[in-house]
């Protein structure tokens, strides 16, 4: 179910209310029920899928917290190898067939039926299952006994398909303390949830209809126009997926629940670096917690920093899709690091000798832009249909300029200033967030104040959103 859809728009405030009507015995087994309606309103075919996933990490969690040694590792090790091998198979079997050793291997019969039960946030919830037994063998985490739990802990239906990916310490315990009817923390998740669908409905969506007319025909349209949509592309995919993450967020403490934050302004960072400590935190801190650290992180020779890093990334890549533009996409962030901690002193000896030190705004400016830059070259690669797409997009975007020829088929010269305003307003409410803390202010407004400013926002999503109930991005990984 989309959260942008008149479904969600009715069954959430119904599942809300008999959250806190029914007694506390009832809560929880009420919320796996919800998040199995929200889940089966795709595919109802797809519960069985995740169900099976969680079967199996629910008996695996108990039997390695009562083994030790060898039987508690191979038990783990179990558990992910069947975890991933469904993962393979309704995500990877075809991409298999790109690999040289294998090409023309996968029996081309198998595609269709594959691809009708490809399970919506596989992947979300593949990671999610993963860090619950890795925790509990680590000794981190309980072995959760009560099914129950366990399932609504994987399904839970806030973040059930796009994330946050959560750990098991931050959430699932929670379902074991239930909260009733907060009016603060009720109106608190409802604001966050406005916020999302404002970064949804008024500016994803919107810019959406110029990127899908640029990057689905590209050769068809001048520099200008493709330079343009790999901007509105790093806004579209940031406020599409924070907007779900918002949302999610949102909807989880109106029930009473915390998950983590998941963006912290990435697009105001200054470095690679930065940018990927502010961007998905969720799966940068997974990857970097079960796959970077247990390499050996940074605290290896260089050779074998190099190696770490690039296998994360490369990873990490894959994770967002079974196509080689989504892998190199990975190895390229991960190209920028190593390039980036590599030179770090080499370039601050340089820049100090300009004059321009730490704290020159000239030099933050120049990081930002050289960091904004760097980025949208890589947003190319991850929205590009194909290497061929990717590499004439790059190698057209300062040709051919034509400011007489800039609208598109479905995003006309009248939709300019609401797609710029929205990015504009979006940049300003983030950063007067970030230095005034606008929205704890906001709650010490009288409430004659408080709630007209709460009508205007929402009606102003309602004014200019774009209504086409748009699949999220994230929902195909």
């Amino acid at each position: 179910m989309l959260f942008n859809s008149l479904e969600f728009a009715v069954s959430f405030p119904v599942v809300c209310a008999l959250y806190f009507l029914v007694p506390r015995g009832l809560k929880t087994p009420l919320l796996l029920v919800a998040s199995c309606g929200f889940y089966m309103a795709f595919i109802p075919a797809y519960i069985l899928i995740l169900f099976t996933t969680i079967l199996v990490d629910y008996f695996a969690g108990i039997w390695i917290e009562n083994s030790e040694g060898r039987r508690r590792r191979t038990l783990l090790w179990v558990s992910i190898v069947v975890t991933c091998v469904i993962l393979f198979v309704f995500k990877y079997f075809f991409f298999t067939d790109t690999l040289p050793p294998f090409h023309g291997g996968a029996p081309a019969s198998l595609e269709p039926a594959l691809k009708i039960i490809l399970p919506i946030g596989l992947s979300f919830h593949t990671f999610q299952s993963l860090s619950y037994v890795i925790e509990v063998y680590r000794g981190h985490q309980k072995a959760e006994r009560d099914f129950v739990t366990y399932a609504t802990y994987v399904m839970f239906f806030p973040q059930l398909v796009a994330g946050p990916i959560e750990r098991p310490q931050n959430l699932l315990h929670q379902f074991h303390e239930p909260q009733g009817f907060d009016h603060e923390r009720v109106v608190s998740g409802l604001r966050r949830m406005a916020w999302g669908f404002f970064k949804k409905l008024v500016v994803a969506d919107r810019l959406a209809l110029f990127v899908n007319d640029v990057y689905g025909a590209p050769q068809q349209h001048n520099g200008l126009q493709l330079t343009i949509a790999t901007v509105f592309f790093a806004y579209q995919i940031y406020c599409d997926f924070s907007g779900y993450s918002d949302i999610a967020i949102g909807s989880a403490r109106v029930l009473g629940f915390t998950l983590m934050e998941n963006f912290e302004r990435p697009y105001q960072s200054t470095s690679i670096s930065e940018f990927w400590r502010r961007w998905h935190i969720s799966l940068s801190t997974w990857f970097r917690d079960y796959v970077y650290f247990p390499m050996g992180g940074s605290k290896v020779s260089r050779p074998k920093w190099v190696r770490n890093i690039l296998v994360t990334f490369g990873v990490s890549g894959l994770w967002h899709g079974a196509a080689w533009t989504y892998v190199i996409w990975g190895l390229l962030n991960g190209v920028y690091l190593v390039f980036g901690g590599m030179t770090n002193g080499l370039r601050n000896r340089c820049l100090g000798a300009m004059g321009l030190h730490e704290a020159t705004l000239l030099r933050r400016f120049l990081m930002w832009l050289t960091t904004f830059v760097l980025i949208g070259i890589t947003w190319i690669l991850f929205r590009a249909k194909t290497f061929s797409d990717a590499w004439y997009i790059l190698t057209h975007l300062y040709s051919g300029w034509d400011l007489a020829t800039l609208k598109t088929q479905n995003f006309q010269l009248k939709h300019f200033p609401v797609a710029i305003f929205g990015i504009a307003l979006l940049e300003f409410l983030q950063y007067a967030e970030g230095r005034w803390q606008v929205s704890g202010r906001l709650v010490r407004l009288p409430t004659l104040v408080r709630w007209p400013a709460y009508a205007s926002v929402v009606y102003f999503v309602i004014l200019f959103g774009v209504y086409q109930s748009a699949q999220f991005i994230y929902f195909q990984f």
